[in-house]
């Protein structure tokens, strides 16, 4: 047994090149294949698009650079990363809340790659051949109803999880991160060259990045806002836990500008490839989460090898999915070696199978009973929503409006105003030929960020 496995020391990464992989996998998800293209039409396209870019740029960034320096710093995970730098008392309390949001938001992320999984194995093995358009448009919607299909698909992607961080840093994280992130880029640049040759393709371009405001109101600014610093897996400890990974002298600045390029990257080449496909069939852009399990299906199945392209595409959709899946497993499998010295393997299985135990309900949401329909009232109650609430869609809701706002904010001024200057100078210029960006930085974690990660929380909780 190594070193790693019985806790006794920590991994690190084997390159930066294979942590600047393992991050952007973690970046890279749903969000950028599933979620942000829907919203991009939701929203208009274009300025929608510039105004995401600049969010990245001012806020996902600087929060990015913090989480990795932490980590980096302190050699932890998030508990322990505050703990290096305060010696424990209620700064505890957010390293904490990003172990938490990560345990949540894989309980029912799993279900929505099962989700893609069974998309998968439909396109390839035909399950769409001779299905007329009205019926592929329901599939997604027997689906969500089938309880016992989506537990299947849930417990064989959580497996899944499971094995590849069983492996440890190096071995298991690191080693697929340099599989499944190869494959993702040539998957979508394939797709793209099929894009391109479609009727819509020029259509497509204009409206991703011409600058249309006619769609684009105040909630969609705060929306371009708030996925900005979703996209890039802030707020739950995993940027904090993967650069506890790295050695001291790793150009962090360099590297988390990397990461950010690429998950942008990936996030516009998703739009270029699938809107082309929506214009060419007449769909429209703004149809919300179901353009990529409802309107794509009917596309694919009125195009010539329409089966191949939609295997490629969910396909993707699977890989984008396990490397955001792993960091997530990772973070609260790290936090548990660090506190308690517990081995690899243990801490793998045993927080692995209670995740997978967690998320049964939200792969039964579809359902009616307790996990579904009777729970709306009891998310009402909690957070006066009208509409109420399943499983699923509650701790969606929890995650995502709460404990990754909240984990982003605390880790923001916890860095700029909570760290001694010195060590903060040192951690940011250790390594780096961008030194003279640090005061540039501060500024931007010091105000900017808590006023638009702020903005967003409020707004996510109805404040404004």
């Amino acid at each position: 047994m190594n070193q790693e496995e019985n806790g006794t020391s920590r991994g690190h990464w084997g390159s930066r090149w294979g942590f600047i992989l393992a991050a952007a996998g973690s970046a890279v998800g749903l969000g950028n294949i599933w979620k942000f293209p829907y919203i991009t039409g939701e929203n208009g396209g274009g300025l929608f698009v510039l105004i995401y870019l600049a969010c990245i740029a001012f806020v996902g960034l600087p929060i990015m650079l913090a989480e990795i320096y932490l980590g980096r710093t302190s050699q932890r995970s998030p508990v322990g990363a505050y703990r290096h730098h305060t010696g424990g008392g209620p700064w505890l309390l957010p390293g904490w809340i990003g172990v938490f949001a990560g345990f949540v938001i894989l309980s029912y992320y799993s279900v929505v790659a099962g989700w893609a999984l069974h998309y998968t194995w439909l396109s390839l093995t035909g399950g769409f051949s001779g299905m007329p358009t009205e019926e592929v448009g329901k599939v997604f919607g027997k689906l969500y109803a089938d309880g016992n299909l989506n537990i299947i698909w849930h417990v064989i992607f959580m497996v899944i999880t499971i094995a590849i961080v069983l492996g440890g840093v190096r071995k298991g994280v690191e080693r697929w991160a340099r599989i499944l992130m190869p494959l993702l880029f040539l998957m979508l640049v394939v797709l793209l060259f099929k894009a391109m040759s479609t009727e819509g393709f020029s259509r497509a371009v204009e409206f991703v990045f011409a600058p249309n405001a006619d769609k684009l109101t105040p909630e969609g600014v705060l929306e371009a806002l708030g996925h900005s610093f979703f996209t890039l897996s802030l707020g739950m400890g995993a940027m904090i836990t993967y650069g506890s990974y790295l050695k001291q002298n790793e150009d962090i600045v360099a590297a988390s500008t990397i990461i950010a390029i690429l998950d942008t990257l990936i996030a516009l080449i998703a739009c270029l490839v699938l809107f082309p496909i929506v214009f060419s069939f007449g769909m429209e852009p703004a149809q919300g989460p179901g353009l990529v399990f409802v309107s794509l299906p009917i596309a694919f199945s009125q195009m010539a090898g329409g089966a191949i392209w939609a295997t490629v595409f969910f396909a993707l959709l699977v890989f984008a999915a396990i490397t955001s899946a792993i960091s997530l497993l990772e973070v609260v499998v790290s936090t548990w070696i660090d506190e308690t010295g517990m081995s690899r393997g243990a801490a793998t299985i045993s927080f692995g199978l209670v995740i997978l135990l967690f998320g049964i309900p939200s792969a039964l949401s579809g359902t009616d009973g307790f996990f579904g329909n009777e729970f709306a009232t009891q998310t009402e109650v909690l957070f006066g929503e009208g509409e109420g609430k399943n499983w699923f869609n509650f701790f969606d809701y929890l995650a995502s409006n709460w404990l990754l706002p909240l984990g982003g904010l605390f880790i923001g001024v916890f860095v700029a105003w909570r760290v001694g200057n010195e060590a903060r100078k040192r951690g940011f210029k250790e390594g780096t030929r961008f030194q003279n960006l640090y005061y540039a930085w501060l500024f931007l974690l010091r105000y900017l960020v808590p006023i638009g990660v702020g903005a967003v929380f409020l707004h996510a909780i109805k404040v404004i």
